[in-house]
């Protein structure tokens, strides 16, 4: 009879499920909520409340939850500051990791008139419940629900009093970028909460130019076996970085098959999120065995300030009488998240009283039986106060056993913090923290909430770790994947130049300087690497060289070695090495010796120069002229004669040749500075003189890029070349001006025969090809011009491979130790021609390497005139005109009276400069003199009026 009924009841309540399931989700329609009619009113202060939770009992998490809701509830109704007497009635169910379950057991517990719920743990279970409360706003309080997508607005009433798997995605991935891993695997449940965890992962890596290359997932009910056949599988591949995201209960499957699979060994890294410190913190003694297996794994853990109320209640959890034993056993952070959920209630619901709240519940007309329905969906009722208490619960802000709780706008809890722990022995260990604030740290985050957030590279710290293996070096996070298959390596098979790379007998298949590079860097690395050479091409003609990489990019092959230009366009697909040679583009052309030339002596200097060299020889000639006119007889007589002197003392200092003596001492310090100028010149002048005449000077039609853009003539390239793209898309130059040459034979013919017999004016191609072709042509061509483009040779590997990164580092290796140099010896050695092409224009001598020598030759030539001036200037003063035309009275009177004051002046000022420097004195002293003797004949008559009688 007993089973009779409890089949009916278990029938009943799944069509109440079935039913509130279409009530909720009517096919193509979204339902709004009804006007509700009241059917019953409570008082405003009623003497009991409900409240409810819904959990896993038998779980890790359960266990701790159980007694802390317990506890929590107990310490509520004996504290007589909250609620006001008012008592709280716990009503526990057990939801038994069952979606189903759970959800009848959310409706027998909705039929009590709850107006909270706590719980549940499960993420799926959460997501089921949330459309009940939803539907009968009663807010859910969860502890363990850490789904990130339950946050969504889809949700309204759930409210999450633990920290997000959001925030926890975002400190692993921190943890991946601080050791520079690129890849990780993740291991995670099958179920919503490992989905959306993962999720997110990939979503916080890809911010840190990092992602997830497998994900891994396995059903909750998996056995060992289907466990191990993953784990092979995943053991198979690149990337050594695992992230495990499982439910506590069943997660140590995963470390024990791994365990038996030589997983948990050196090179290997294992970061487990939450569920690991949980299951462990819950046991009074882990036994040893299971300790073996964890040795080096990283996991997170909720950080919890040690503040005194959490002391308090860590003191008190071994005694809890709810507890199914004595001890520590069954506690974990959830514990306090669980206990708090209980006060965030309890301090809800007394400002929800306080403020007239109405505990008061109502039906909903689409809640009723049709039909003569059985499942009585009439006696779930609405909470009137759903959406006032949920409110309420939004702005609490109170500091519980577990921290500070106080929600965002997005419903998180503030604050998010996360101990960063290493298993070693026997136990864990801290190596830092996580904290939405300051991410990766080694102080404790509420240290830092005082200070302003520093999110740097240089700001993020945490101890040193002890990796599987009992190893502190940091493992590398990828290996060759061991599936029997060796590195796939493309080699151009190349037509010319095969010094580079080519085919060969050996057992290796290829040869070359290129390879040789690789072969070396690859000899360094900390690890084996199998590899096969594969050529690329027919063997007719070059490959092209863009294919080759697109090939990489399409995992046709692993990796492409040989004479590999970076370019803009190839590193957009895959991941390029360190250059291991420098490169550019370059011109070549047929240079011919250069003619001797009968006005090569005017070559060494530009037009500019010699103009202003010889104004500057006028001009300090004419400057050494003013000065010595009036004191020097050399320079003074009739004006031809003096325009003679000029000219030739000028052009004479150059050979320092000068016959006239300076008498002044403006003039020689004029002199001295520009014989200096001279002197500076003329060493300058002959130095060119004689490289241009002795140096053997080749010339060429071609002068560099710029004639042969300019020009319509052909132009040839090496097939294959990325020049081609170079030229006509950068340059704009006709495609039909492009000659593709195979190899150095035909860049012979093609030059020889030059552009008006079928062959090319120049050649394009890169200095290392260019240099290996001159060396065998008896310096009959020449580069021309400058190098026009930067680049250099790299090898090319699949984009984000790890491999590209440590054989960067190799060859930087063989550069300092002088590997790759030795190595360019030996297969590159060649001789260099010494004579240069014909760039006479570019030697020349310009006035910008003589201008300081000017500006102070000027500058002295100036002051010493200045100077001169206001001497002069300074005796016409004391000169008097009027004496002088006393004494040359007829003179005077003989001259027009029409004639301008200001020519008068001008003429006075003239004839005075022009007059000796000792007639002027001369005429000064007699001035002086008859000025003195009218002084003295006025005094004289003065005296003798005196002295006379009135």
């Amino acid at each position: 009879m007993e089973e009779v009924l409890l089949i009916s009841r278990f029938i009943t309540r799944s069509l109440i499920l079935l039913s509130l399931w279409f009530l909720c989700f009517p096919p193509g329609v979204v339902c709004d909520t009804g006007n509700v009619s009241a059917s019953s009113n409570s008082s405003s202060k009623p003497k009991v409340i409900n409240i409810g939770a819904l959990f896993t009992l038998n779980s890790v998490l359960g266990e701790a939850a159980k007694p802390a809701i317990q506890a929590a509830v107990d310490d509520v109704n004996s504290d007589p500051t909250i609620l006001n007497g008012v008592q709280l009635k716990l009503l526990i169910s057990d939801t038994n990791c069952s979606g189903f379950i759970g959800t009848m057991e959310a409706l027998q517990l909705m039929e009590s008139d709850v107006v909270v719920a706590i719980g549940p743990q499960s993420s799926g279970i959460s997501h089921v419940i949330s459309h009940v409360v939803n539907e009968l706003h009663v807010p859910l309080l969860s502890f363990g629900a850490t789904d990130p997508t339950l946050s969504s607005m889809q949700y309204p009433y759930f409210l999450r009093t633990t920290p997000s798997d959001h925030f926890q995605m975002y400190a692993i991935a921190d943890i991946v970028d601080y050791y520079g891993w690129r890849e990780v695997i993740a291991i995670f449940v099958d179920d919503d909460y490992g989905r959306s965890g993962i999720s997110v992962l990939g979503d916080a890596l890809a911010k840190k130019r990092a992602k997830i290359s497998y994900k891994a997932a396995f059903s909750p009910g998996d056995t060992e076996s289907k466990i191990n056949d993953l784990l092979v599988e995943v053991n198979l591949m690149e990337s050594r970085v695992y992230v495990v995201h499982v439910n506590p209960d069943t997660g140590l499957n995963i470390f024990s098959v791994a365990k038996a699979l030589n997983m948990m060994g050196s090179g290997y890294v294992w970061i487990a999120t939450d569920w690991l410190p949980s299951y462990l913190d819950s046991k009074d003694a882990v036994d040893s065995n299971t300790m073996n297996i964890l040795q080096g794994v990283i996991a997170l853990r909720h950080y919890t300030p040690d503040t005194d109320l959490k002391k308090s209640f860590m003191s008190k959890w071994n005694n809890l009488k709810y507890k199914g034993s004595a001890g520590h056993a069954g506690f974990n952070s959830y514990a306090l998240y669980a206990y708090d959920s209980v006060w965030l209630a309890a301090h809800a619901l007394d400002v929800f009283l306080n403020e007239g709240g109405n505990l008061s519940f109502s039906y909903d007309p689409k809640l009723h039986d049709t039909n003569g329905s059985m499942l009585h969906l009439a006696s779930l009722r609405v909470f009137n106060g759903g959406e006032q208490l949920l409110q309420t619960l939004l702005r609490m802000n109170f500091t519980g056993v577990s921290g500070q709780i106080q929600f965002d706008p997005d419903k998180h809890l503030v604050h998010p913090a996360y101990d960063v722990l290493n298993i070693v022995g026997t136990g864990t260990r801290r190596i830092g923290y996580w904290s939405n604030y300051s991410h990766l740290s080694v102080v404790p985050p509420e240290t830092l909430y005082t200070k302003p957030p520093n999110i740097s590279i240089g700001s993020q710290h945490i101890y040193s770790v002890i990796w599987p293996g009992d190893t502190t070096s940091t493992p590398r996070g990828w290996v060759f994947p061991n599936n029997g298959q060796p590195l796939r390596i493309a080699v151009p098979n190349r037509v010319g130049y095969k010094e580079f790379a080519s085919k060969d007998k050996s057992p290796q298949g290829v040869r070359g300087y290129c390879i040789d590079v690789f072969e070396a860097a690859i000899s360094l690395l900390p690890y084996a690497v199998p590899r096969t050479y594969m050529l690329y091409g027919d063997g007719k003609r070059n490959p092209s060289y863009n294919e080759l990489v697109s090939r990489v990019a399409q995992n046709v092959y692993d990796a492409a070695v040989g004479d590999i230009t970076i370019v803009t366009n190839r590193t957009k697909i895959v991941d390029f090495t360190q250059p291991y040679m420098e490169s550019g583009l370059v011109v070549v052309a047929l240079v011919k010796e250069a003619k001797s030339n009968p006005w090569a002596f005017l070559k060494p200097f530009t037009a500019e120069m010699w103009f202003v060299t010889a104004l500057f020889f006028l001009f300090v000639g004419a400057v050494v002229w003013i000065l010595e006119h009036r004191i020097n007889s050399e320079f003074r007589g009739p004006p031809r004669r003096q325009l003679i002197t000029v000219c030739w003392f000028s052009f004479s200092t150059m050979f320092f040749s000068h016959r006239e003596n300076t008498v002044s001492s403006l003039g020689r310090m004029v002199l001295i500075i520009w014989l200096f100028v001279v002197l500076i010149i003329n060493s300058s002048y002959t130095a060119s003189l004689t490289s241009i005449l002795t140096v053997q000077q080749l010339t060429s039609g071609i002068q560099g890029i710029d004639s042969l853009i300019s020009s319509t003539e052909p132009i040839g390239i090496q097939d294959g070349s990325f020049a081609l793209n170079y030229l006509v898309d950068e340059l704009n130059i006709a495609q039909s001006r492009i000659v593709k040459l195979k190899n150095p034979e035909a860049y012979l013919r093609a030059l020889k025969l030059g552009p008006k017999k079928g062959g090319v004016a120049a050649i394009v191609d890169e200095l290392p090809y260019v240099e290996l072709f001159l060396s065998n042509t008896n310096c009959l061509y020449r580069i021309v011009g400058p190098e026009f483009t930067k680049s250099g040779w790299g090898f090319a590997f699949q984009r984000d491979s790890p491999l590209a990164v440590d054989m960067s580092t190799a060859i930087l290796q063989l550069s300092e130790n002088g590997d790759l140099q030795k190595i360019h010896n030996k297969w590159l050695t060649h001789s260099e021609c010494s004579s240069q092409v014909n760039q006479v224009d570019e030697n020349k001598l310009s006035l910008n390497s003589f201008w300081g020598l000017f500006l102070i030759c000027g500058i002295s030539c100036v002051l010493s005139l200045t100077i001169f001036c206001c001497r002069v200037f300074t005796q016409y003063r004391r000169f008097s005109p009027e004496d002088e035309e006393s004494e040359i009275e007829t003179i005077e009177q003989s001259r027009s009276s029409r004639r301008s004051i200001r020519s008068t002046s001008f003429k006075q000022i003239i004839d005075f400069v022009d007059k000796k420097e000792e007639e002027i004195k001369e005429m000064l002293k007699r001035k002086n003199s008859n000025s003195n003797k009218q002084q003295t004949s006025i005094h004289s008559f003065s005296d003798g009026q005196a002295s006379s009688p009135s």
